[in-house]
């Protein structure tokens, strides 16, 4: 497949996807719809750590950490504001921010992959434990109460830019929500072609090789991180405009296993395999919510093992590999048809 076929099959897919999105709130109804939607939200999370994890080889176990501090930034500021136009702002530059603190003191400290893993994850429990214990009329940030475990209610949701009054609808929500999807891949997309995404995968596949050409690995990574934490954040904005609503729980454990879950089903070094995985896992696991019948975690760890043992590249890298086989299987055959016909074609001259 060359490299212009591909170009093309890449646009196809993206003009397919905008107008699936335009036209789907016709198709369903507001339940299925808001669910999608949901599932769209999780989908730019889930690249977030498909970026750092797959293309700058960087597991972080946190990734919930700029998650939830994108959703309470945007929650506080949009409380704060009373429109949702800066509040989104704020939810992509808090975690970017954020990551490029703690990426700065981990990248540069030359900690090793494992305890970066063991870092991030201790942030999230920390962020966590300390969200969790906020609790009280005492704790606000200008009018905003965090409210503790209790979490914060009623979230102002998205208005049309600088317009508090002109709330969007559910469908109009979707269409955002599923934007921001399509944009962030495209930049992501875009990025990784860029000579600093070139220069991240090398940085990623021999780290030494890359400082020899006169590289420094710890700012191309840092560079990768903060991006992957301003992704995250923005996906917190979009689920708690989704649920209106934001408490502790959004720094669970529970939700960073589920992203590294999503991205080993959907295939790892890809940005297409996350979005399938994340899709394809929040269906099922909202399908096994309905009754009663199944565990929905072990049914998660049962399909998790079966795709280690029988798909460990994923879905997308699967698929994409087993069409290349076809497509080199049908060029010999061509070939020799050739070659058979060279002899005929000389003798009838």
């Amino acid at each position: 497949m060359t490299r212009q076929t591909s170009l093309a099959l890449q646009s196809l897919a993206v003009l397919a996807a905008i107008l699936v999105v335009a036209a789907l709130p016709s198709y369903m109804d507001l339940f299925t719809l808001m669910q999608v939607t949901l599932f769209a939200a999780m989908g730019v999370l889930s690249l977030s750590l498909a970026f750092i994890w797959g293309f700058g080889g960087i597991l972080s176990f946190g990734q919930t950490a700029f998650f939830g501090l994108g959703a309470y930034a945007y929650a506080i500021a949009a409380i704060n504001f009373g429109d949702s136009t800066n509040a989104i702002l704020l939810a992509v530059l808090v975690p970017g921010l954020f990551a490029a603190a703690l990426g700065y003191f981990v990248f540069y400290g030359r900690i090793s992959e494992v305890y970066l893993g063991v870092i991030t994850l201790t942030v999230t429990l920390i962020l966590f434990n300390v969200v969790n214990s906020t609790a009280g009329d005492s704790y606000t940030i200008g009018t905003a109460r965090l409210g503790g475990f209790n979490g914060i209610p009623a979230v102002p949701t998205f208005n049309m830019p600088y317009s508090p009054s002109d709330i969007l609808s559910p469908e109009a929500s979707w269409w955002v929500t599923a934007g921001a999807l399509i944009g962030v891949y495209l930049l992501l997309r875009l990025l990784l072609a860029s000579s600093f995404g070139r220069v991240a995968v090398a940085v990623r596949e021999n780290e030494t090789r890359a400082a020899l050409l006169g590289y420094d690995p710890r700012i191309i990574k840092l560079g990768v991180f903060v991006v992957g934490g301003a992704v995250a954040g923005l996906a917190g904005a979009l689920y708690v405009n989704w649920g209106a609503f934001v408490g502790p729980t959004i720094f669970s454990l529970s939700i960073s296993a589920e992203i590294i879950i999503w991205i080993t089903i959907g295939g790892l070094g890809t940005l297409l395999g996350p979005i399938v995985g994340c899709f394809l896992i929040q269906y099922l696991v909202s399908q096994i919510g309905s009754q009663q019948a199944f565990n929905a975690n072990l049914v998660l760890g049962v399909i998790l093992v079966a795709f280690v043992l029988l798909l460990p590249q994923g879905i997308v890298p699967t698929i994409r590999d087993g069409l290349l086989r076809l497509a080199r299987l049908g060029r010999p055959r061509r070939d020799a048809k050739a070659l058979a016909s060279e002899p005929h074609a000389a003798g009838a001259k």
